[in-house]
């Protein structure tokens, strides 16, 4: 969202702004939730309801990241999709931004692997048990999807995936119901090799909003690794908030 699309929305020369625009600027102004669900309603737009997947951020959310620091961290929908990024995740992962946000999926980054599908910018991750780890994202998305059976994002998103990967039709028809919680990955960092990370999944349960947090054991080379990573990563531009 540029600075001169919210000067004309201000201004009133942009009258339909999009739900995914509302939803960035409820975060920013750290909106509670009866009023972020007013700004929807001003907007022309149906507020995220409590059966519909929300990226809204609530304020609480939002000081607890600001809290996290340099620590790399994200924060996912209930489908992961990507809505939120620090600084500290562009240096390990690379900028979400560089993709359109059909891109920033995890479930598709995971398992569309055709270049012209979109990936997670950079996402250069090697699992300890990518069996594992597919099977556990799968069965959160089943979660997901009984909670919110109307929504149409993971509706479309379910569909999507069954026809384009056999592999995800094949742990979809398992049946697994679950949440993603942990893991540990190596990390291939260029110019620095490979880091390996805690991987630590946080789910808010008012909104399945599933916060993504790396960490580094203490005195450990990956912490050191990791800092160097943070370190040449500080040239990149701020992050979005969506």
């Amino acid at each position: 969202m540029s600075v001169d699309y919210v000067v004309r929305l201000e201004q009133g020369r942009v009258t339909t702004p999009s739900a995914a625009i509302v939803a960035g600027l409820a975060r920013a102004l750290q909106l509670d939730r009866k009023e972020r669900d007013h700004l929807y309603r001003i907007a022309g737009l149906q507020p995220p309801g409590d059966r519909m997947v929300t990226d809204h951020i609530p304020p609480g959310m939002q000081r607890v990241l600001v809290r996290l620091g340099e620590t790399p961290a994200a924060v996912f929908a209930a489908d992961w999709q990507l809505v939120w990024w620090n600084r500290s995740w562009t240096a390990l992962f690379g900028d979400p931004r560089m993709l359109a946000p059909e891109g920033r999926n995890l479930v598709r980054s995971r398992f569309l692997t055709s270049r012209d599908e979109g990936k997670i910018a950079a996402w250069p991750v090697v699992l300890a048990d990518a069996e594992a780890s597919d099977r556990a994202i799968v069965s959160d998305l089943r979660r997901a999807s009984g909670r919110y059976p109307a929504d149409r994002r993971i509706t479309s998103l379910i569909a999507q995936m069954t026809e384009k990967s056999h592999d995800f039709a094949r742990l979809w028809q398992e049946g697994a119901v679950g949440g993603h919680i942990e893991d540990r990955k190596t990390i291939q960092r260029h110019g620095i090799g490979p880091i390996t990370l805690d991987c630590d999944v946080l789910t808010d349960t008012d909104t399945d909003l599933k916060v993504v947090i790396y960490t580094a054991a203490p005195g450990t080379s990956d912490e050191t690794k990791l800092r160097l990573s943070l370190l040449a990563g500080n040239a990149t531009p701020a992050p979005a908030d969506s």
